[in-house]
């Protein structure tokens, strides 16, 4: 996608109507997570929510949620969805579908099983969570990019494909905190999907932009709620 293009353009709203880029709820804001889990950043996202009550979703790496899985089940056990960011970060227009999905099911598999232990969790008795289990496989393609084909597979195998409304671009090292904080404010209005990044790369600009979001929204009185 063109780094200019904050909003998600109209004509794809109209071409993949089936794609959510927004949910028509009001007084409500979707904050969506990509790349993570990441220690440091994304247990840091996680504390923050919390001061304001705030749910989300993350678009996990299957390699992350191997790697970090004990972040992963925090992810769950406070209240927040999940959802399949393919497990290697592909690029779809890059790969064949086969290859594609191969991936994405690859990444669904280390998902389903953490899923499973934090359910188990859940029920020993040990400790308290809000995690409940989705009805809904969430997907987002990394880069924003797939192939048609790869989409209607997806959706054959049960995915709902998650874009969004408004991206923050805070992964850009080129952009100042004002300038992502600008991108979200101006264009985001009631039901917005707004994407972040959980990750190293995007952390100089969300640790800044973030809590202002947040609060700003808050006097708002709006709700922060998870796909």
């Amino acid at each position: 996608m063109n780094k200019f293009l904050v909003k998600y353009p109209s004509v794809l709203r109209r071409l993949y109507p089936r794609r959510w880029t927004k949910m028509e709820i009001p007084e409500s804001i979707y904050l969506t997570f990509d790349d993570g889990p990441i220690p440091e950043i994304t247990p840091w996202v996680l504390d923050l929510l919390k001061e304001y009550n705030a749910r989300a979703t993350f678009f996990c790496i299957g390699d992350n949620v191997k790697k970090h899985p004990e972040i992963f089940r925090r992810i769950l056990s406070e209240g927040h969805n999940v959802g399949n960011h393919t497990f290697n970060h592909l690029d779809g227009w890059k790969t064949s579908t086969s290859a594609y999905i191969e991936n994405v099911f690859k990444a669904e598999k280390v998902i389903t099983s953490e899923k499973n232990e934090e359910l188990q969790t859940t029920n020993s008795e040990l400790r308290t969570t809000n995690y409940k289990p989705q009805t809904t496989k969430l997907f987002r393609p990394p880069y924003g990019r797939i192939k048609n084909s790869q989409a209607r597979k997806l959706a054959n195998f049960g995915y709902q494909l998650v874009m969004w409304d408004v991206i923050s671009w805070d992964f850009d090292s080129e952009l100042t905190e004002e300038e992502c904080l600008k991108n979200i404010l101006k264009n985001s209005e009631e039901g917005s999907i707004i994407v972040f990044h959980d990750s190293r790369k995007a952390f100089k600009n969300l640790q800044k932009v973030l809590p202002q979001v947040l609060e700003y929204y808050e006097k708002k009185n709006f709700s922060f709620k998870s796909l």
